[in-house]
């Protein structure tokens, strides 16, 4: 049995695959919205944030012979702790990494607190594209200049953002990924002076957002992700049936 760590639009391209290929697997998420969409891909998922030990439980329960860890690029704490019960349970490890490209018009940070500072110099008006988690930390970091934050359009993230003080034009509510003259047109009705967005790779819709920005000649920050030392990484679909017979799962 493979238990694959989703959440992302790769998890759901990975479960399409080990379906079609007749491997066994459980797809695990993190959230309703998660599941939802994982119940279209997966005969069986599991719903729920599991800390080591109890990552270690459900893997001797369902005698789980490989993890493929296919979480967001940003979500590095669940995969470290995949890596260390995987290490402990001595269960083989992959991790799927999204690439990711940049142009000339962009500004590396390494975290949100660096990127409200490059923001508060370059413009008034900051489109957001980085989700709902971390939206706290940016209305804080950027309290006097106009967010404008695309966020899932699910009532509980929109609340959340309302709560936080945000109006009805600051709060797109859509899912992406979007296309690139999406994402043009609405960088234009916001009137946008600055993009923010995370190193979220390819199928994050990230060169979509560069190139939008570039041909409006408005800023982007980009915030880089962690780099993790993985046992095994991979950044293509076509990677795994190799890798799957090399470590023996059938």
């Amino acid at each position: 049995m493979i238990f694959v760590l989703g959440g992302t639009s790769d998890s759901l391209l990975i479960s399409d695959w080990l379906t079609e290929a007749k491997r066994p697997f459980i797809l695990s998420v993190a959230t309703d919205y998660g599941e939802t969409l994982a119940k279209q891909h997966a005969e069986r998922v599991f719903c729920g944030r599991l800390a080591k030990e109890a990552m270690l439980a459900k893997w001797q329960l369902e005698q789980i012979k490989l993890v493929i860890d296919a979480t967001h690029p940003f979500a590095t704490i669940v995969s470290e702790t995949a890596m260390e019960a995987c290490k402990e349970a001595g269960i083989p490890y992959i991790r799927f990494e999204r690439t990711s490209e940049q142009t000339d018009n962009t500004y590396v940070v390494d975290d949100i607190n660096e990127a409200c500072k490059v923001a508060a110099k370059l413009g008034q008006r900051i489109f957001l594209t980085t989700g709902s988690k971390n939206l706290p930390e940016f209305v804080a970091g950027l309290e006097k200049k106009h967010i404008i934050a695309r966020i899932l359009p699910v009532s509980d993230v929109i609340r959340s953002a309302e709560e936080l003080g945000l109006v009805a034009d600051q709060i797109i509510g859509m899912k992406g990924p979007f296309t690139k003259e999406a994402n043009r047109t609405q960088l234009e009705m916001t009137q946008a002076d600055v993009l923010i967005t995370k190193e979220s790779g390819k199928q994050g819709g990230f060169q979509e957002k560069l190139t939008a920005a570039a041909k409006l000649n408005i800023p982007v920050i980009v915030i880089r992700r962690k780099k993790l030392n993985y046992p095994i990484e991979i950044n293509h679909l076509t990677e795994l049936p190799e890798i799957l017979t090399q470590l023996e799962v059938y």
